[in-house]
């Protein structure tokens, strides 16, 4: 049962993107349940504030197609491989969600209906009609597309608000802040920006896809909590939309 959220919320429909690494934890390889969990609360958190969540979540702490394919595998076998990684991870967020006693429907863009629907857009308008939370794996269903690139296409089939991007730093850099710790941090970026600057927020095509539509990005650390503050619209991480007015005045 959903309940008002007496702060408000900044956002009705959103499209979080999870990087596989953002479930590896303090591990090397694999899935952290806790990690996962905290995930799950926050995600049924801002559900029963009435905000419709579509989540699609990356592979990259089981498989990175990308990599195998530098180290001479096919490019499509690798990353077809990753996309199956990526379902790994969907019903393992699917499950802790569920715990919760939210309801949750896997879409796909590979079929597999042993496990996940097939992703068809007016099928997940449904569901998030309906209160459920979306997950979404396995990329486009296609080779050379990355998993940034399917939140943004699916952030658009959808109707999304803004793009929720959660990675391990506090938002977009001119620098990686991992490597430069003096590196300064935007707080506000025009699309073109952020395409011209090379600044890695996302790849070009998603970015590009995300420009021509003109749906918001918000690319923020995915530390405890900070999924419900994005939503309730407080200023942390970096904002990407168009029209930002002093680029440069907006660095931190």
């Amino acid at each position: 049962m959903q309940t008002a959220d007496p702060a408000g919320v900044a956002y009705t429909r959103i499209l979080l993107k999870l990087s596989g690494e953002a479930l590896l934890g303090h591990q090397e390889y694999g899935i952290d349940p806790m990690v996962v969990n905290s995930i799950a609360r926050e995600i049924v958190t801002v559900r029963n504030w009435g905000v419709s969540v579509a989540v699609v979540v990356g592979g990259g702490n089981i498989f990175r197609g990308a990599a195998a394919a530098s180290r001479g595998m096919d490019r499509a076998t690798a990353d077809y491989m990753g996309m199956l990684a990526t379902v790994m991870n969907g019903l393992a967020l699917q499950d802790a969600i569920e715990i919760l006693g939210v309801q949750t429907r896997v879409m796909t863009g590979i079929e597999m209906d042993k496990v996940a629907e097939p992703f068809i857009r007016r099928r997940a308008e449904r569901h998030l009609e309906k209160d459920r939370v979306v997950i979404l794996v396995a990329g486009t269903g296609n080779p050379y597309f990355t998993t940034d690139t399917a939140a943004a296409l699916r952030a658009i089939e959808l109707h999304a608000d803004v793009v929720l991007k959660a990675t391990k730093v506090d938002g977009v850099f001119e620098y990686d802040p991992l490597e430069n710790p003096s590196a300064r941090r935007f707080s506000t970026l025009d699309y073109m920006e952020a395409l011209s600057r090379e600044l890695q927020v996302m790849d070009g095509t998603a970015l590009s896809l995300l420009k021509d539509n003109g749906l918001p990005i918000v690319v923020f650390n995915l530390a405890p909590g900070n999924i419900e503050r994005v939503v309730r619209g407080e200023q942390i991480g970096t904002l990407i939309a168009a029209n930002v007015q002093a680029v440069l005045a907006g660095v931190e």
